[in-house]
């Protein structure tokens, strides 16, 4: 199977072109009243600040007072262009609307030229003047991060984090940690789900046996409750941020494993549904007519692709949508249209263009039926029959609020849908949405380990939450205490990694 992408041999070249510093077509020189200030490759203007490359590196000057000279100057007709650049799925599907709705949002006239290349321009006008310009590049999100390092986009689409590889060859390039908070976000959540034919009799698979699969030592439906007959295995292509998905959260391929493999998600879904036989892995927000297949575990938990479930971080397979920025300043018009896009008032078009929005949503008790059975089936003896008779009682009158927060493999930090979570929460109580209500941070482990020193890591952690949250917001408006429950409710089984990494998370209760 081919290796995911990383950064192409014809990007790395350019990184290497731009830390020598070569010349290029795009020269100028900056002067103040006809003395020269700085002269380079012109990499950038905001309106105001120019960015150069010169000889000792890149530099940004404030050109208020400066004259430019060179044919790559702008002229009075500029006009700021914002380059977005990543994940296809995303760009093709969730982008264009937004677009639109943030054109309509400001009285704007938006109009599109599509490119040979696959590349599209949206022109945003104010009745005959043209404000601003977003090109779009829908790649892979590899790809996608590739453009920042390279300064080639001014935002990355991306369905999985920034890699540790790819921060520090940013950084080598002069643009910043682009993993640090505030270079990026999350426009909304997305989700692998396995899927197979609506004629196909089996409604599940754990996750177990999905690997196995992926693997290749699985490769008969008879082994899955299904009948006696070879498994039509489809895929994602792998260098794409689906394909990579598929490696990280489930099992890289191995080389020799028959799949067929797809560039788009609607392509691989429509595959699917036209094979009685066949099962892939896509995302939820491409999976159009194929049956989504619930994951089981080894002790009876199943986990669904319903929203609520994948906005919780429940279901195990969660994809969030990021849009990263490198650390440079960002114009007016990419600040503006950045700030619309990870706000509550784009949550509804995220929806409907078929991610999973983030707005926080309250649970009630009375639907957590499945999750107490699992509770008291996981309760050994007296003392977790305790627990969970504490936990009830101090829960039964609240809501659970659908953000949850996870850690990072052990330790107390937040992974990258939790980090969101926090200014989500935080900016909800900004907004007084939970003034004078009670906000319980309930911390739960895994069932590894001693039940005391369960409850006392679940409490660290809740506590670490609650801070986080507190360091957000002024006056958070309402009450923020901490519980610590162990592993007196279990979301999955403890038997496999996964489920485990499940189980040990925080939820917010609202009285």
């Amino acid at each position: 199977m081919p290796r995911p992408a990383r950064l192409t041999g014809a990007r790395l070249a350019l990184l290497l072109w731009l830390a020598a510093g070569a010349a290029a077509a795009q020269e100028v020189t900056l002067a103040d009243d006809g003395r020269p200030v700085a002269e380079g490759e012109l990499l950038g203007y905001d309106g105001r600040y120019y960015r150069l490359l010169g000889e000792y590196g890149e530099i940004t000057l404030d050109g208020r007072a400066l004259d430019c000279a060179g044919a790559a100057c702008p002229g009075p007709d500029w006009v700021e262009t914002v380059r977005v650049s990543g994940e296809a799925a995303i760009l093709d599907r969730v982008l264009p609307p937004l677009l639109d709705a943030f054109a309509l949002g400001r009285g704007l006239t938006l109009s599109l030229t599509e490119a040979e290349d696959g590349r599209r321009l949206y022109t945003f006008t104010d009745e005959d003047e043209t404000v601003g310009v977003v090109r779009l590049h829908p790649t892979t999100s590899a790809e996608g991060i590739a453009d920042i390092v390279a300064d080639a986009a001014d935002l990355a689409v991306s369905i999985r984090p920034v890699l540790p590889r790819e921060v520090r060859i940013a950084r080598a390039a002069g643009r910043g940690d682009i993993s640090a908070a505030g270079r990026s976000a999350i426009l909304g959540l997305d989700a692998l789900v396995p899927v197979v034919s609506v004629r196909n009799p089996v409604a599940a698979i754990g996750v177990t046996e999905l690997q196995g699969v992926l693997a290749g030592r699985i490769d008969s439906w008879a082994d899955l409750g299904g009948p006696d007959a070879p498994i039509a295995l489809h895929l994602p292509e792998p260098r794409g941020g689906a394909g990579e998905a598929v490696a990280a959260l489930l099992s890289p391929v191995p080389e020799g494993v028959a799949a067929q493999t797809h560039d788009a998600p609607a392509a691989l879904a429509a595959a699917v549904a036209d094979d009685p036989l066949a099962l892939g892995v896509t995302l939820r927000s491409g999976m159009g007519q194929a049956q989504p297949l619930a994951l089981t575990g080894p002790c009876g938990t199943e986990a669904s692709v319903a929203p609520l479930s994948v906005k919780t971080e429940d279901y195990p397979l969660t994809l969030p949508a990021f849009l990263v920025a490198p650390a440079r300043r960002v114009a007016p018009f990419a600040r503006e249209l950045v700030d619309y896009m990870t706000s509550p008032v784009a949550q509804p078009v995220i929806r409907r263009a078929g991610l999973i929005d983030q707005f926080p949503e309250a649970i009630p008790f009375a639907d957590q039926g499945a999750r107490l059975g699992l509770a008291i089936l996981a309760a050994e003896d007296q003392a977790g029959l305790e627990g969970l008779r504490r936990m009830v009682a101090d829960l039964s009158r609240r809501s659970r609020l659908s953000l949850s927060f996870r850690f990072e493999n052990a330790s107390t930090t937040l992974d990258a849908q939790s980090a969101s979570n926090v200014a989500l929460l935080a900016d909800a109580l900004e907004r007084g949405l939970f003034d004078g209500r009670d906000l319980l941070f309930a911390g739960f482990s895994d069932g590894q380990g001693a039940p005391g020193a369960n409850r006392r890591l679940s409490r660290a952690r809740a506590e670490v939450v609650r801070d986080a949250v507190l360091a957000r917001t002024g006056d958070p408006g309402a009450e923020m205490s901490v519980a610590a429950y162990g592993e007196s409710l279990p979301m999955a089984c403890d038997d496999t990694p996964w489920g485990r990494g499940i189980n040990r998370r925080v939820e917010v209760w609202l009285d």
